[in-house]
This record gives structure tokens, sequence and C-alpha cells, in this order.
């Protein structure tokens, strides 16, 4: 048979709509309806800069306007529907993926105690079965109750006192989970008392989790290669992820599909026929301008939304300011299934300021795109809890 050939637009719309944004979403943003919003997702990234909202916050909040942040903590810490661990950084993940997850401690294990020796300060492996034992007898810690005697890090955010690196390394091998945070400080309990007991008591083969992180990221993709799909989860192995492509494809679970991207060429990618049935009969995409975490997941692959929309993204926290291309934490713009232009906006007391909007070569800033991204701003100010914006005279670049 023929391999189908997916025009740009058709593939962009599908993907978008496998990420919550080719339409509105209805609901109410909290409860059983986040914990769907999350789920179809698969994760949120978590991240710690703030100047206007968090991103895993953020993230969320682009998709459902109703969304407000202790909702999300909730989960976490309340209903217990949600986990936090790591993908390809750290995210909160739907709870019903905790099962797949016990690869993933077993492997992130291995490799700390093969890394870390050489990647941390001394003692920190002698610390484990002490910290260990403090969280079991204490309840939910955080790094400033262990390791007080230690001499804490100078030299950057990654040099951790031995106790606290033993809790990361307790956290990360999955014998300890975050029960809660206050403020952005993680608080860590035993998993036993943290996860709930049915999804301890699942336990999956290799293959079985293999086959689970597979169908799941292709179901959230849309399409995508052997090494896309891997880098979803970050849970099966590139030569896993093939070995799975391979019987897939030959079982007919899969099929081939050549993907046109952003500059005319084609990417041989693995789907499925029911995801190019559906792409074809996608409604137009909604019109809203969408202002979008740096880390928000359509975009969490740099080189995959390059090339599916011509965007380059890096972003420039660790750029020396004089280096900056654009800003510390620019904001990606989105508008139909075009990224339209980044914005450098930050929260100043109360006031949101808007610094710059670089639109992207051949978009046009007409005067209702411009107000639709004034709107936006809007919706935004309410949600970062500004009372006005504030637009500086030269913020419209060319």
């Amino acid at each position: 048979m023929a391999v189908p050939v997916i025009d740009n637009c058709t593939a962009r719309r599908l993907f978008l709509d496998r990420h919550l944004l080719l339409r509105p979403q209805a609901g109410t943003g909290k409860g059983r309806d986040l914990e769907q919003l999350l789920h179809k997702l698969g994760f949120v990234q978590v991240d710690s800069v703030n100047t206007l909202a968090r991103a895993h916050d953020l993230i969320l909040w682009s998709r459902q306007t109703r969304f407000r942040p202790r909702a999300l903590m909730d989960l976490v810490a309340q209903t217990r529907t949600g986990f936090e661990h790591w993908t390809h950084d750290a995210a909160i993940i739907p709870m019903a993926f905790y099962p797949i997850w016990r690869l993933k401690f077993a492997r992130d294990e291995a490799r700390m105690r093969a890394r870390w020796p050489a990647w941390r300060r001394e003692g920190w492996d002698g610390e484990i079965e002490t910290v260990l034992r403090h969280v079991a007898d204490n309840g939910p810690t955080s790094s400033r109750d262990v390791g007080t005697d230690e001499q804490k890090g100078s030299s950057g955010w990654w040099d951790w006192h031995p106790s606290k690196t033993a809790l990361e390394f307790l956290w990360r091998s999955g014998q300890l989970a975050i029960s809660h945070r206050q403020g952005f400080r993680k608080f860590y309990d035993l998993s036993e008392r943290v996860i709930p007991r049915d999804y301890r008591a699942t336990h999956l083969t290799d293959a079985e989790i293999v086959d689970q992180a597979m169908s799941g990221a292709l179901d959230r993709l849309g399409f995508g290669t052997s090494g896309e799909l891997a880098a979803f989860f970050e849970i099966a192995t590139r030569d896993e992820a093939k070995a799975w492509c391979k019987e897939a494809l030959a079982s007919g679970r899969i099929i081939e599909a050549d993907i046109t991207m952003a500059d005319g060429t084609l990417r041989r990618s693995f789907t499925i026929s029911e995801a190019l049935d559906h792409a074809i009969s996608l409604p137009n995409p909604s019109s809203r301008v969408r202002i979008l975490s740096p880390f928000d997941p359509a975009l969490r692959d740099r080189a995959r939304a390059e090339r599916l929309f011509g965007f380059h993204y890096r972003i420039e926290i660790f750029v020396p300011e004089a280096k900056r291309k654009y800003g510390y934490y620019v904001f990606p713009v989105l508008q139909g299934d075009r990224l339209i232009g980044r914005l450098d906006a930050k929260r100043d007391g109360k006031t949101l300021a808007v610094r710059a909007f670089w639109p992207e070569a051949g978009v046009k800033m007409s005067k209702a795109r411009i107000a639709g991204l004034a709107a936006e701003l809007d919706r935004l100010r309410h949600f970062a809890d500004v009372d006005g914006i504030e637009f500086e005279n030269t913020w419209l670049r060319g």
C-alpha cells in the first residue's frame, strides 16, 4: 500500500487538537474536569520561574481559562489523582500512570547509582537510610528538615548537601513521593502513605509498560517517529521504541505516514488510521490568540515544533543578558494553527508590563490581531491577579 501523505496544515491541526489547543475547552478547570485535562495531556512540566505565572499553571490555563493554581495542587496533595515525578523534567502526572513509572524508578535508581558518585558531593549514599528513617518517623519532610548539621552548597542550585541528595535519590527511585508543597517547597513522604494502594498494587511487565508508554505517547502526539514517541514520557529506551514500532507496524496496530513539514519536506512517521480519519474532519482552529508557557507540551520537543511550525524557540534564562536575542523568559504566542510570535511580559507589582512582542516573519500585525493579543493579555491579567496592563512605547517590534 502507498504511504499516505499528510499536508502540513492537517498535521498541525491534528497535533494541536491532541494538545487541546485547536478549539475551546469547556469545563470547570478543577476536580474531575482537571483530572481529565491532565490525562489528555499526559503530564504538565513543573517549573519554578514565576515572572508572570508558573509553567504548569500557564499550561493548564492556556487550555481552560477557568483553571486556578490551587486546583492542580489539590490533585497531588488532597485527592491523590496526580503525582509528581520526572518525564524529561519534573512534572505532574496522572495517578493512573503510576504503574508504568515503576520501570522509570528502577532505571533512574540504576542511573543515579552509576553517575551520582562523580556528580554529587561525597557522602550522600551514606545518608540514604538515615533520611528514609527520618521520613518514616516524622512524616512529610522537606530538604530543610534533613542534614541540618551539614554544610550547605554555595556553588549553584545543584550543589546539594548530602542529605538533600539522598532525599532526591529516594524520590527519584520511587521509595518516597511528594505529598504536597508549601509555596514551591516540596515535602516528601513514604510512597505507601501518598500513592493510593490500588496503583501501588498494580505490577506490569517491562513489555507491558513499554507498550502502554508508547501507545500513550502516540495517542497524545497524533503521529511521530520512534524517537519522538520514546521522548514523550522518557520511559522506553530508543531501542525499545524502535522494536515496539516494528512489531506494532507488522501487526497492523500502527501505520506509516509521510508528514509534510513547514519547509515542505516529508518526515516518515508512525500514526494510526483513526487519527488520520479524524484529522480530515477537524474544524477550523479557534481564532483566539494564546500566550503559551515556554514549557508548553506543544513546544517541549523544540526540534519537532520547529519542523512542524517553522518556529525556532530557545529559552534564554541561562544566556548572559547582553547576548540575549529576545529576553530572559519570553512566551511563545499561538493563533489558530500558527505560532505568530513571542512576547516579553512580566508581573511588575500589580501591573502586567508588556515589554516587547516580536511577530514571526510574514505575520502582519493587523488591528484585529493586535486586538486579539490585547484580549488575551486582559484574560491573563485576571489570572495573574494584576490590576492593569502597561505597554512600553516600543513594545511592537518589526
